[in-house]
């Protein structure tokens, strides 16, 4: 399968998730990175974002039912 090919078979969010598995894959495979690290680095931010919607949600204006 050719680079365009590829691009014309996969929606945009997959193409989105393609370009984030192979750069992850090339950084570790370099050494850039290990396993481990990116799987830190990856819980951390989910951790951020979940804390993120818990805030939000904490904030969010209440509706009183009328």
């Amino acid at each position: 399968m050719t680079f365009e090919q590829a691009l014309e078979l996969l929606s945009r969010d997959e193409r989105f998730k393609a370009t984030i598995s192979a750069m992850n894959t090339l950084l570790i495979q370099k050494g850039v990175y290990t396993q481990l690290e990116f799987e830190m680095f990856f819980c951390q931010w989910a951790e951020a974002e979940a804390k993120k919607r818990s805030r939000k949600h904490s904030t969010s204006p209440r509706l009183e039912p009328a």
